[in-house]
C-alpha cells in the first residue's frame, strides 16, 4: 500500500504482520498498533507531544541501572502492572488475593521505625474449605529488613519472625518521579510486607500485607493495595513474644489467614 494517510496507516501497518510466524506475537503487536493509534486520534496527539514522549521513554532507559527499571516503575506508576497481575492471578472467592510483584525500580527513605523493630506474623495456612495446609514454605519479610522462611505445622499455622515496615516512596529521581510530580502525585507506597507461600497440590502465592491507617493506603504509587490485604498491626511492651520467647524492646504482632487456591485435579 503506497497511499498512507491518517486513514489508512492502521491497517497498512497492521498487514504488514500477517506473515509473522509467531501467532500471539502478531496478536498482541496488531492490539498495541490499534489502540496506539487510537490513542493518537483521541488526543490529536502533537508532534511536540510525540517528540516529548520519546525523550520519556528515552531517558527511562538512560535511568534504568543494576537493580533498578525505569520502564517497570513506570508499568507499576501507570497501573500497568496491578492489572496484568489481577488478570492473571484470577482466584476463587475466598482465596487470599495476589498484589503487585516485588519491584525492580527500589524503594527509598525508609523512615519512621525504629531500627530492627521486630515484627512477628502468626500465620495460618488453609484450603477453601476452611481445612489446614500442613508443610507450606511461608517466606515473610519488609523491604531492606530482614526475610523468613518457616514451614507451617499439621494445624497450618506458622509464627514468623521479620521487621517492622514503614512508608517508602519509590525511586522518583527519574523521569517517572517528574512525571508524578507533574500529575500531582505523591510516589509513596504505604507499609507492607511481601509474603510467598508454596505449598505443594496448591497455587503459589506472591502478596502483600499492608498497615491499616497507613496514611498511604488510598494513595499507593504503584496501585498494590486491597482492601482484604489490609490487617491490624499490634504493638506490645517489652515481654514474652509468640514464639515462647521474648523481647526486651516493644514489637508488633500481625495475625492474618492465608487461603491457597488448589491447583487442578487437586481442587477441595
Amino acid at each position: 500500500m503506497r497511499h498512507i494517510d491518517e486513514d489508512t496507516i492502521t491497517q497498512a501497518v497492521i498487514a504488514r504482520h500477517a506473515a509473522a510466524g509467531d501467532a500471539r506475537l502478531r496478536d498482541v503487536v496488531t492490539s498495541l498498533v490499534q489502540h496506539l493509534h487510537g490513542f493518537a486520534r483521541d488526543v490529536k496527539l502533537t508532534e511536540a507531544e510525540w517528540a516529548e514522549g520519546t525523550r520519556f521513554l528515552a531517558d527511562c532507559g538512560v535511568a534504568s541501572a543494576a537493580g533498578r527499571s525505569e520502564v517497570t516503575l513506570l508499568s507499576d506508576a501507570l497501573g500497568l502492572t496491578a492489572l496484568v497481575t489481577a488478570v492473571n492471578q484470577r482466584r476463587p472467592r475466598g482465596c487470599t488475593e495476589s498484589s503487585v510483584p516485588p519491584s525492580t525500580h527500589g524503594e527509598q527513605d525508609r523512615r519512621e521505625r525504629a531500627p530492627d523493630e521486630p515484627l512477628y506474623v502468626c500465620g495460618r495456612v488453609r484450603a477453601l474449605d476452611g481445612s489446614p495446609i500442613a508443610g507450606a514454605q511461608a517466606r515473610i519479610g519488609s523491604r531492606g529488613g530482614r526475610s523468613e522462611v518457616q514451614p507451617s505445622g499439621s494445624d497450618g499455622s506458622f509464627i514468623c519472625k521479620t521487621t517492622v515496615a514503614a512508608p517508602q516512596p519509590v525511586a522518583h529521581d527519574g523521569p517517572v518521579g517528574r512525571l508524578l510530580q507533574a500529575l500531582g502525585r505523591p510516589p509513596w507506597r504505604p507499609a507492607h510486607l511481601h509474603i510467598t507461600i508454596d505449598a505443594p497440590g496448591y497455587e503459589p502465592l506472591a502478596t502483600q500485607l499492608f498497615r491499616q491507617g497507613d496514611p498511604y493506603l488510598d494513595v499507593d504509587a504503584v496501585f498494590g493495595v486491597r482492601s482484604s490485604l489490609v490487617a491490624d498491626w499490634v504493638c506490645h511492651e517489652p515481654g514474652a513474644t509468640p514464639d515462647g520467647d521474648a523481647s526486651a524492646v516493644p514489637f508488633t504482632t500481625l495475625d492474618f489467614d492465608f487461603v491457597l487456591n488448589a491447583t487442578t485435579g487437586d481442587k477441595r
